[in-house]
């Protein structure tokens, strides 16, 4: 049985956003990238079971349809799967509408599957750290945090600060950044999800740790390429330097007067002593 098959048969079950969901298939497999389009069939079952499992997202989902998909797009357009730690899908509140809608929340997964995506990091460091760890860190001094962890203690007390940074394949180590409580406050006020009418649904109530990493992640990518646009101007470039230093073809130049192509070119000879002469 095909994915097209499976598919279309949880269709015939969903009469709603589980329906649509199939029926935008195509859609959804062009602004896919690439390496994600022979997956589309599995991308598709998966939101079609989230939605199965979550009344509270069924219910968003059927509020605003088109809401709904706007979401789906924008993460088979990045290339990540919806409910999961790359995209979570979330019901939020809307004033204007009375009603629940379904909105995006890109997670710290997600983040770092776009750097890799990029080309331009050979790995991604994304750590939180708690009371009990120790964690040192001074810029200008260290390339790298420091950070300690007593993998025995039963309890390492509550959440301190989150960190990331990028090892570049050139072997560089990209800024550090660095985020305590009050940094993390500021971006969850700032989140739709976290501050609307159904907190308790919002990853930051359910994830708390993994939104840490997020926002970590997330203004780490102020610093390191996540797009994959940046590894075609790579390829531009080196195309353009390798063009740049090839030789220039020898074009042959005019023929001194009164030699023919049948003339022949000067006789090569040594000089000679006159003495031995």
């Amino acid at each position: 049985m095909t994915d097209t098959t499976i598919s279309n048969a949880i269709a015939v079950r969903d009469t709603g956003p589980g329906a649509l969901v199939a029926q935008h298939r195509q859609d959804i497999e062009l602004v896919m990238p690439s390496h994600m389009q022979k997956r589309v069939g599995a991308w598709i079952r998966t939101t079609q079971g989230l939605l199965r499992r979550d009344p509270k997202l069924m219910e968003a989902a059927q509020n605003d349809p088109g809401q709904f998909m706007a979401v789906l797009m924008d993460a088979a357009n990045l290339g990540l799967t919806p409910g999961t730690e790359q995209y979570y899908l979330v019901p939020r509140w809307n004033k204007k509408k009375g009603c629940t809608e379904v909105t995006g929340v890109r997670g710290y997964q997600g983040e770092i599957e776009l750097m890799y995506r990029a080309g331009a990091v050979s790995s991604v460091i994304v750590e939180v750290v708690y009371e009990a760890d120790r964690f040192e860190y001074r810029p200008g001094r260290d390339e790298r945090p420091l950070h300690e962890i007593d993998w025995d203690a039963e309890h390492r007390g509550e959440l301190r600060l989150a960190y990331a940074y990028a090892v570049m394949k050139d072997g560089a180590t990209s800024k550090v950044v660095v985020l305590n409580r009050g940094h993390i406050a500021k971006a969850k006020a700032k989140s739709d999800s976290a501050s609307g009418k159904y907190p308790h649904l919002s990853p930051w109530a359910t994830d708390t740790e993994a939104m840490w990493m997020k926002t970590a992640a997330h203004r780490l990518t102020k610093w390191v390429p996540t797009s994959a646009e940046y590894m075609r101007e790579q390829l531009r470039a080196h195309a353009e330097v390798a063009a740049e230093l090839r030789p220039a073809p020898v074009t042959p130049g005019p023929q001194p007067a009164g030699l023919t192509d049948t003339d022949e070119g000067p006789i090569e000879a040594e000089f000679v002593d006159d003495e031995e002469a």
